[in-house]
């Protein structure tokens, strides 16, 4: 950030969990403007260091300001009468054919003006704000036509443009196949790899392309169609793939050296190979998982034996999870899908910023870096990372996974700026 330099701030005798590890022993942290400037054990810190710094408080729990990586926050209308018509008995198909489902936000999101998806979104963004999140991505895919995606993804640059968060934006043009091309998958990718793809690349609106790779979506040659798209205007690539069956989608975006897969339940040893060899990430989306009720299982263990990385979001959508509770997510990676906190924090910090690109192997990419040009090391707490942190009531890092408890963070820093947790009568103490 530019601007006139900000106070020195200063936190102490905080646990410090620095996105991969919590470390052993008490730590105080500096903040010089929008990075971190020193990270010192309290047993070597020296009290010159304090001199001209804003004493921001002592105790409690650091981490990386969370990265929720994979969200679908703008979308017209509501599912929320199709959740109580499933609870009565109507199954899934007999909601479709009355128009529900995915087709009824499309509508809803196609009927809808930028400014009402933007005021329909800012809600649920500044709900995953109030749970820590600094960074999040946001994915277009209820538009389904040229000109609604780009409308969806125009109001994803100005959440990040008018609140205090860092957005990142997909276009998920490939996400399901509108009506009017009902019996033309085919054409319609054409439209989303010769029209959708270059708009957006041309308007600087997408930072990445995802697809939807399932029998219900997307085949893996249609959406390699997408990824060779992506690819010739500059987009990094992620996928939608392996969460209702095994269609090798997940190999096919790490052979395009995709940034990650996403859902994955089904993928296989081939795919966890080809994520190995690419560098992917494995994102874990446990809020999809609970609200479908799924029963099969991320292979988690084969991903850790194999070293891929995995990261934690909170899939947030208007039908299989209406879920916009980052925390929440930590838990349930560790109750339904057996990470262990350090793993489900790591999830939600170092890995989620590297399934969208802020690692620095790929801060090369150029649009990325022109978009964000302050992200290396985002997601860590180390000397020159973005200032993006959190600091909760809690007595150790796991605490934030083992209980489902709003409410416990004192502060949220974005680029060196601080704010408080709403108190009773809704004031916000900004620093």
């Amino acid at each position: 950030m530019t601007g006139t330099p900000q106070k020195r701030k200063l936190w102490r005798d905080v646990i410090l969990f620095d996105g991969l590890d919590t470390l052993p022993e008490p730590m105080a942290v500096v903040v010089e403007g929008d990075r971190i400037g020193r990270v010192v054990p309290m047993t070597e810190f020296d009290e010159a260091t304090a001199a001209g710094c804003e004493e921001m408080g002592h105790g409690g729990v650091m981490t990386p300001g969370l990265v929720d990586c994979h969200t679908h926050l703008v979308f017209g209308g509501s599912r929320a009468d199709e959740f109580e018509q499933r609870l009565e008995g109507a199954s899934y198909e007999e909601i479709a054919r009355a128009g529900g489902g995915i087709l009824s936000t499309v509508n809803a999101t196609r009927a809808a003006s930028e400014a009402e998806l933007f005021e329909a979104a800012r809600p649920r963004l500044e709900a995953l704000m109030r749970d820590g999140v600094t960074t999040v991505e946001i994915k277009s895919g209820y538009g389904l036509t040229v000109a609604d995606e780009l409308k969806m993804l125009r109001v994803a640059r100005r959440l990040g443009q008018e609140m205090p968060v860092r957005v990142v934006t997909t276009l998920l043009g490939a996400h399901a196949l509108p009506p009017e091309f009902r019996d033309d998958s085919n054409g319609y990718i054409s439209l989303v790899c010769n029209e959708m793809i270059p708009a957006a690349a041309t308007e600087g609106l997408a930072d990445a392309v995802d697809v939807f790779c399932e029998k219900i979506a997307f085949s893996v040659p249609q959406c390699e169609r997408v990824f060779e798209a992506a690819k010739a205007h500059g987009l990094s690539i992620k996928a939608h793939a392996e969460q209702l069956s095994n269609l090798g989608g997940s190999a096919a975006a790490a052979r395009f050296g995709a940034l990650s897969a996403d859902h994955i339940e089904f993928l296989d040893e081939a795919g966890v190979e080809a994520l190995r060899e690419a560098g992917s990430v494995a994102v874990l989306l446990p809020g999809a998982f609970h609200t479908l009720r799924e029963t099969r299982l991320p292979p988690i263990e084969a991903l850790r034996a194999a070293g891929v990385p995995m990261a934690v979001a909170t899939d947030a959508n208007p039908g299989s999870s209406p879920i916009f509770n980052p925390t929440l997510m930590l838990n349930f990676a560790c109750t339904l899908f057996r990470l262990t906190p350090r793993e489900a924090l790591a999830g939600m910090t170092a890995h989620g910023a590297r399934a969208l690109g802020f690692y620095e192997e790929r801060l090369h990419e150029e649009r990325l870096h022109d978009q964000h040009p302050h992200g290396h090391g985002l997601g860590r707490i180390e000397k020159g990372a973005p200032a993006d942190l959190c600091l909760w009531q809690a007595d150790t890092p796991a605490a934030l996974a083992y209980a489902i408890q709003p409410g416990r963070l004192r502060q949220r820093v974005f680029a060196g700026s601080v704010s408080e947790p709403e108190r009773d009568k809704g004031e916000r103490r900004h620093v």
